[in-house]
C-alpha cells in the first residue's frame, strides 16, 4: 500500500502580540494576594515571549483591548464570542492557505475547538478558493491540542485508499476568545499560555516532505478530569489542572513503547512534542529521557507563539520540515482531554 506524506505546511497568526498586555492586566482578575504572587512567578517562568490575537491591546492599563471586547464587568457572552470567531476565522485561514497550491484538492479537513458556526469555515473556503463543490469535507471539533494528529491520521487513511487524493488539513484556533472575568488561579494561568494561530498542510501520496508512518493513541488512567473543555454561558470553560505535567511524567514511560509502535527510542532522531507549556515539555523530556537539543523546535514555538491548541504541533513539524539538517525517523506527540496522548511516527528523508 502506498505511503502518505505531508508535502507542505504553512502557518499564520493574527496581527497583535498580546502576551505582555495580558500578563500586565491579569492581576485585576485575581483577588487573592497569594494567588497573584504565584501567577506572576509562573508567568516569569513560562518561557513564552509572544502570543497573538485579533484583539488589539489597549494602551491604557485599565483596559485590555481597544474594541472593548473584554470590557470591565461586562465580559462577552458565548454568542458574542462565536460572532467574533466567525468574523476572524476566515481571515486567519486565508493567511495560511494563500501560501499553498490548492490545485486539485479533493478533501478538506478542519480542526478547531474554539469556535463553531454554520454554514461554516469549510463553505467559505470552498467559495473563496473555487474548490469543487463536491469536495469531501470533515470537521474535527472539540478534541483540543491533539486534534491535528487525529486529522493527519484521517488524511493518511484517505490517501492510502485513494492514491490520487490531495487533502488539505487546516488547524485553526482562536483561544484568546475565552478569557473569564473571574476564575481560579489554574484557569487564569491557562490563559497565560494559550494564543491564536493557524496551520494548513497538504497531504498526498507524492513522496515529498514528511512521511506519515503510523499513529497511536493512549488514554492515561485516572486523568479524565485534568483537562476539560465545556461550553458555558460566558464562553468555553477551560480547566487545565496543574497536575497535568506530573501525570505525563508518571505515565509516559510505561506507554512510550506503544507510542513508538515498533521502533526503539534510539531509532528516533526527531521529537516533535506539542509545547503545551514549559512544565509539559519538561515532563516529556524527563519521561522520554530526551536531551534538551531534541526539544529545540518545541521550545522555540512555545517562546514565539505560546500554545495554539491544535495548530501548535504543526508549527513544530513545519520548523523541522524547513530545516535541511532535520532528517530521519521522528515521533510527534500531543496531549489533550482524556488525558489522551496522540502520537505520530514520521520520517523526513534527506
Amino acid at each position: 500500500m502506498h505511503a502518505a506524506y505531508i508535502n507542505n505546511i504553512a502557518t499564520a497568526v493574527p496581527d497583535f502580540d498580546v502576551h505582555q498586555k495580558f500578563i500586565d492586566y491579569c492581576p485585576r482578575l485575581l483577588t487573592d494576594e497569594r494567588a497573584l504572587k504565584l501567577f506572576q512567578r509562573m508567568a516569569e517562568r513560562s518561557q513564552i515571549e509572544h502570543r497573538y490575537s485579533f484583539l488589539q491591546p489597549h494602551p491604557d492599563t485599565d483596559h485590555l483591548d481597544v474594541e472593548g471586547f473584554y470590557a470591565s464587568e461586562a465580559f462577552p457572552t458565548t454568542q458574542m464570542r462565536m460572532q467574533f470567531y466567525e468574523r476572524h476565522a476566515f481571515t486567519l485561514a486565508r493567511r495560511a492557505l494563500d501560501q499553498l497550491d490548492l490545485t486539485g484538492i479533493t478533501h478538506l479537513i478542519i480542526t478547531t475547538c474554539t469556535g463553531f458556526y454554520a454554514p461554516g469555515l469549510d463553505h467559505q473556503l470552498i467559495e473563496h478558493y473555487q474548490l469543487r463543490t463536491n469536495i469531501e469535507r470533515t470537521t474535527v471539533g472539540f478534541m483540543g491540542c491533539y486534534a491535528a494528529i487525529n486529522a493527519l491520521k484521517l488524511a493518511r487513511h484517505i490517501v492510502r485508499s485513494e492514491v490520487e487524493a490531495k487533502v488539505v488539513v487546516l488547524n485553526l484556533e482562536l483561544c484568546t476568545l475565552h478569557l473569564k472575568q473571574t476564575g481560579t488561579l489554574e484557569e487564569i494561568l491557562s490563559f497565560a499560555i494559550f494564543s491564536d494561530g493557524c496551520a494548513a498542510s497538504i497531504v498526498s501520496a507524492q513522496a515529498e516532505g514528511i512521511e506519515l508512518k503510523s499513529f497511536e493513541a493512549v488514554v492515561l488512567p485516572h486523568t479524565g478530569d485534568l483537562i476539560t473543555w465545556r461550553v458555558g454561558d460566558q464562553g468555553f470553560d477551560m480547566h487545565l489542572s496543574g497536575k497535568v505535567p506530573s501525570a505525563i511524567g508518571a505515565n509516559l514511560p510505561s506507554v512510550l513503547e506503544k507510542l513508538l509502535n515498533g521502533c526503539t527510542r534510539r531509532d528516533i532522531a526527531l521529537w516533535a512534542i506539542h509545547p503545551g507549556g514549559r512544565t509539559v515539555l519538561d515532563a516529556a523530556k524527563t519521561a522520554a529521557a530526551l536531551e534538551e537539543e531534541q526539544l529545540i523546535e518545541s521550545r522555540e514555538v512555545l517562546r514565539k507563539f505560546g500554545n495554539m491548541s491544535s495548530a501548535t504541533v504543526m508549527f513544530v513539524l513545519q520548523s523541522m520540515l524547513k530545516n535541511p539538517e532535520k532528517t530521519g525517523e521522528g515521533l510527534a506527540m500531543a496531549f489533550g482531554p482524556g488525558l489522551t496522548v496522540e502520537s505520530l511516527r514520521f520520517a523526513i528523508q534527506g
